[in-house]
């Protein structure tokens, strides 16, 4: 495993996400595949799932079975289970409406394994955004002012933009896809969404620690 490069890559999909696919051709070309056949990438995603989830039990002053609870729901539910459903979603999305004529295909169809690579690569900025970085502030972020709101709503809101540019990446990098920017209309129902939520005074990244963590 190359866990060199893994790390390179999810550098560079946190500051330039753009960089990490420019070699996705000769990948092909190569491998004969789109989807990347190192399991590295996953095994620190994991890693780090893992790890954080320890850190935010401690915070909350959860026991040895709690934080292995917690662990295993955010590497197996938060990222796997839901990752799962959403390249899937954006998988048959994909091969239906976007994938050209000759849709049936092996060299003109999208391999579900590339898609739930796309899923990973756009869940490393998440990680950073919602799982360290909001941990980190997390008493500035939880504090009962509309300042606290608006940083929490737009660190939410800037992992959501993150994970569906990086998504548009990774169809747009295909090049017998036509509109991989539906990808990126979701970014429209969020942005509504938090305006409403700055609005109503509404704390998403208290909201979605409350259910976390009670």
């Amino acid at each position: 495993m190359d866990f060199q490069f893994a790390l390179w890559q999810m550098v560079y999909l946190c500051i330039s996400p753009r960089i990490v696919y420019r070699n996705i051709h000769y990948h092909k070309q190569t491998k004969n595949q789109w989807a990347r056949d190192d399991p590295a990438f996953m095994v620190i995603l994991s890693g780090l799932l893992g790890c954080s989830a320890i850190v935010w039990g401690l915070v909350y002053g959860h026991g040895m079975i709690g934080i292995l609870r917690m662990s295993l729901y955010m590497v197996f539910v938060d990222f796997v289970v839901i990752g799962v459903i959403v390249a899937t979603v954006c998988w048959a999305i994909a091969n239906r409406f976007l994938a050209r004529a000759s849709v049936y295909s092996t060299d003109q169809s999208v391999e579900w394994q590339y898609a739930f690579d796309i899923h990973c690569n756009a869940f490393m900025p998440v990680i950073v955004l919602l799982y360290i970085i909001q941990l980190v502030f997390m008493k500035i972020l939880l504090k009962d002012a509309w300042i606290c709101t608006l940083l929490g709503n737009t660190l939410y809101m800037t992992a959501i933009v993150y994970y569906c540019y990086i998504t548009f990446l990774g169809y747009n990098a295909l090049p017998f896809l036509r509109h991989p920017e539906m990808f990126l209309y979701p970014i429209t129902i969020f942005a509504i969404v938090y305006v409403i939520a700055l609005i109503l005074g509404i704390n998403i990244s208290s909201k979605v620690l409350f259910l976390y963590f009670g």
